[in-house]
């Protein structure tokens, strides 16, 4: 979390706060391991510019800037991106989503996990980046520079087809789970819509990538696509941190099929969701609709 239906949803709804917008004032947390790129240089750097662009990688945001250099944005596990003007329970501590109701919170104020404050020329409210266990990275590309983030990424998972899979899929003893999480081989995809995309092709988790049919594959290619699509059209899954740049919450943790459902009732044949360990990440899936 987030995967690539909540970074499109983030970059389709941030864009128009960001793009066209001149940077007036920026200010960073202290360097950590958040901070691909020093946050001294970011303050240095990043005024006066106006962001050109706003594009996605995967699971990467890539702001383009005037002068040619490129802002890359990883938003980690807990990373949200968000405007000034958000009001979201999930844009607080533990602490403090314990203590407030919604009708208490009336606006965000910058805390200790607020790593960026994008402030801008013309007033209006500032972008925001925050990041709770700042697994997240922030780096500032120079214009013509590539990095290997990027550079190992495969095509987009929203373009998969079963020929890819299929291909890619021949001599690997590694589960089909697996398969689909390398990055390397489709961007984007993570625990969730893995899981859920399994469920759609009826193919259990576990199961040896290699021993996938081409017929399988197209049908594992097309339940992907679906299931993207879809979480991207419910803006995503807010099933911990996750929270659209205006605040609001997503809608597709409410039509989850299998992942995080352990012990309830398959909505297919009424069978108790099973939850393995597979590809080192917790998986789940119906033993019946997925032999």
């Amino acid at each position: 979390m987030p995967e690539l239906p909540e970074v499109e949803v983030t970059r389709r709804r941030i864009a128009p706060l960001l793009v066209g917008r001149r940077i007036a004032r920026v200010r960073t947390t202290a360097a950590s391991y958040f901070f691909l790129s020093d946050p001294g240089l970011l303050r240095r750097r990043l005024p006066h510019r106006v962001v050109a662009g706003l594009e996605r990688r995967g699971k990467y945001l890539l702001a383009s800037l005037d002068d040619g250099s490129r802002l890359l944005i990883h938003l980690g596990m807990t990373g949200q991106l968000f405007s000034g003007d958000a009001v979201s329970l999930r844009l607080l501590s533990a602490t403090a989503r314990a203590a407030l109701t919604p009708e208490e919170q009336t606006s965000f104020e910058p805390d200790i996990h607020t790593h960026l404050c994008l402030h801008f020329a013309d007033g209006e409210p500032p972008v925001y980046l925050r990041d709770v266990r700042k697994f997240g990275k922030l780096l500032l590309l120079e214009p013509g520079q590539r990095h290997a983030r990027l550079e190992r990424l495969g095509p987009d998972a929203l373009t998969v087809d079963g020929e890819l899979l299929f291909r890619a899929s021949r001599k690997r003893r590694t589960p089909v789970k697996a398969l689909l999480l390398d990055q390397s081989l489709l961007a984007g995809v993570g625990n969730i819509y893995a899981d859920e995309a399994l469920f759609l092709a009826g193919l259990r988790p576990a199961r040896r990538a290699a021993r996938l049919s081409r017929r399988e594959c197209c049908v594992l290619a097309d339940g992907l696509r679906r299931v993207l699509t879809r979480a991207i059209e419910t803006g995503g899954s807010s099933i911990s941190d996750y929270v659209a740049p205006d605040g609001s919450d997503g809608a597709y943790q409410d039509e989850r099929r299998v992942y995080g459902r352990s012990g309830e009732a398959c909505g297919s044949c009424g069978t108790p969701i099973v939850r393995r360990v597979v590809a080192q990440r917790g998986t789940y899936y119906c033993p019946v609709c997925q032999p």
